[in-house]
């Protein structure tokens, strides 16, 4: 049975289950893994997933059920009806999403990627290896190769059917030299297409690693930081993107609360969140419950323009929603999140600009970050001195400290080095009175 055929099929069950409205998100999954221990290749292998979830609307109550059994259908919308029957109508409910105007989007598929055998995998694997390789004194304890083709189905009773098919390759690599005081370091890319630098991901960790030995002390105190896009990305991430997140807005969780068209950030910075970025990972033509894709403004010259929505806490608000349904699987209801967060600032040769600072490339704690208030404290990891315009000494051991609210006024430039984080793209960020601990 198709996708289409399995999904007209459940729609109708629904509705002869008294169902006022009903969704059916079908995925399908193929993913070509292996990984790295000790600079070989321990494991590789093929593996394939699909699945499907039923929402259901029934006198205002929503009810879920999930199977990947396709010969259990008419039993799925039943536990999903059951579910509903139980529980409470939601006053604050309007409807699922009708069918809109999809725009094109390039870049999420690649015959390249979707062609490639287990055989290349491993090549492939290989090569960050021999990338590490390339430096005599350092080895890979771990890491990682990913290959995945993933197919998506979205119908509901309003007349959306969106289906679309994406691709995704990523590397990951861990490496630690072996001296007496050794120095770790990693690199990791993702990408839509087969534009990865496999060899390069393990010379780059090596190579930065190998620039750590040694490392010295540096007095605290408040200093000009920058941060490579691996910190950033993983401080916004944990301090800032649920604060945009309407669902968090509504209920008090955020400080962003109250504060559109007020200023946030440093006025050169830009923020969007962006579901159709030629080549994103998380672009697509339409969202986790069939809304079209769009391109949203968070911050525009230092002020805040927008929060995110889905389709339920935009109608709480009487607008529309912003495209930002998103799902962990099909096993789950969509919830409001974040599409493709771009930064963007003018670029220019910060290190030159700095006369005291820091340069940190890692940051570990930042998951212990308050996305509430948006307090972070992190150690950096793989950090330099700055002194007089140049990248000197590498730091022992250096904490940071902050919140992100005052961190995005105190902005001061931003490099030339934009890099996909997963779903967040940015350059090195310059940021200004930082606390720093040596």
């Amino acid at each position: 049975m198709q996708n289409y055929d399995i999904g007209n099929k459940l729609l109708e069950f629904a509705n002869k289950s008294g169902a006022d409205e009903a969704e059916v998100f079908l995925s399908a999954n193929q993913v070509t893994s292996a990984s790295v221990r000790r600079n070989l290749i321990e494991s590789s292998r093929n593996q394939q997933s699909q699945g499907l979830g039923i929402r259901v609307v029934k006198d205002g109550a929503v009810g879920f059920a999930s199977t990947n059994i396709f010969n259990r259908l008419e039993e799925t919308v039943k536990s999903a009806i059951a579910m509903a029957n139980v529980r409470d109508s939601d006053e604050d409910w309007k409807n699922l999403p009708s069918n809109g105007k999809y725009p094109s989007v390039n870049g999420i598929f690649s015959k390249k990627v979707n062609e490639l055998e287990l055989e290349d995998c491993i090549s492939l694997t290989k090569e960050m290896i021999d990338g590490v390789c390339s430096f005599s004194d350092i080895i890979a304890p771990s890491g990682s190769f990913s290959r995945m083709i993933s197919n998506q189905l979205i119908m509901n009773t309003n007349g959306v059917e969106v289906e679309e098919k994406g691709t995704a390759v990523s590397g990951f690599i861990d490496v630690i030299t072996t001296s007496d005081l050794p120095s770790t370091a990693y690199d990791f890319r993702i990408s839509r297409d087969m534009d990865i630098d496999f060899y390069g991901i393990g010379k780059e960790a090596a190579n930065l690693a190998n620039s750590c030995k040694n490392g010295v002390s540096v007095n605290s105190g408040q200093k000009d930081v920058v941060f490579h896009p691996f910190a950033f990305s993983d401080i916004i991430e944990s301090s800032f993107l649920s604060s945009i997140e309407a669902d968090n807005i509504q209920k008090g969780r955020s400080s962003l609360t109250g504060k559109l068209n007020t200023d946030i950030a440093a006025r050169d910075l830009t923020i969007t969140d962006d579901g159709i970025l030629n080549g994103g990972i998380a672009s697509s033509i339409s969202d986790d419950e069939g809304t079209p894709s769009q391109s949203t403004g968070i911050i525009k010259d230092g002020l805040l323009k927008s929060y995110i929505y889905d389709s339920y806490t935009a109608g709480k608000e009487e607008r529309s929603s912003t495209g930002n349904a998103v799902r962990g699987s099909y096993t789950s209801t969509p919830g409001v999140g974040n599409r493709n967060v771009v930064f963007d600032h003018p670029a220019s040769d910060i290190i030159s600009e700095i006369k005291d600072g820091v340069f940190v490339t890692n940051v570990i704690g930042a998951h212990t970050a308050n996305p509430i208030s948006g307090d972070f404290s992190v150690e950096g990891r793989n950090a330099f001195v700055i002194k007089d315009g140049q990248i000197e000494k590498p730091i022992k051991s250096l904490m940071v400290s902050g919140n992100i609210f005052e961190l995005l006024r105190n902005v001061k430039g931003a490099g030339d080095d934009v890099r996909m984080v997963g779903s967040i793209i940015t350059p090195s960020i310059w940021v200004s009175n930082m606390n720093v601990i040596g």
